[in-house]
């Protein structure tokens, strides 16, 4: 998904990953508005084990706010999703591209297309600061 998406991956645990990302979206000026957490929707509904994976709704929102404003069907795709899961002995962090947002646009405008660079701009170097840390 490397066309929809952006990556890092950390040697640090799920849990301390999953607070450094929380950390570092807040730093970028996200805030979280919505948490699903896979691994124990799974375990609920199939009673199937997985690694742990919890999916955070990252909102800033004058972005939000002004994707809107220029594209009412923009909502669809918000929050930003951002996925922390477990993989093996590494922690994967991956988030939505913006750019990929204005790419399903029908006709992004210069306004569209500056939320999406000031989204993507924090959301690298959040998705940054986690992989350094």
């Amino acid at each position: 998904m490397t066309d929809l998406t952006m990556r890092v991956t950390t040697r640090h645990g799920y849990d301390e990953t999953v607070a450094l990302v929380r950390d570092q979206l807040a730093e970028a000026g996200f805030g979280v508005l919505t948490e699903i957490d896979i691994r124990a929707t799974l375990k609920a509904k199939l009673d199937v084990d997985v690694e742990p994976q919890i999916i955070l709704g990252a909102c800033r929102p004058q972005l939000a706010h002004g994707a809107l404003q220029e594209d009412p069907s923009i909502a669809a795709l918000l929050p930003c999703n951002v996925v922390v899961r477990r993989a093996g002995d590494e922690t994967v962090v991956e988030a939505f591209d913006p750019r990929a947002m204005t790419a399903l646009a029908a006709d992004a405008s210069d306004t569209l297309l500056d939320v999406a660079a000031d989204a993507r701009t924090r959301l690298v170097g959040a998705l940054e600061a986690v992989r350094v840390a």
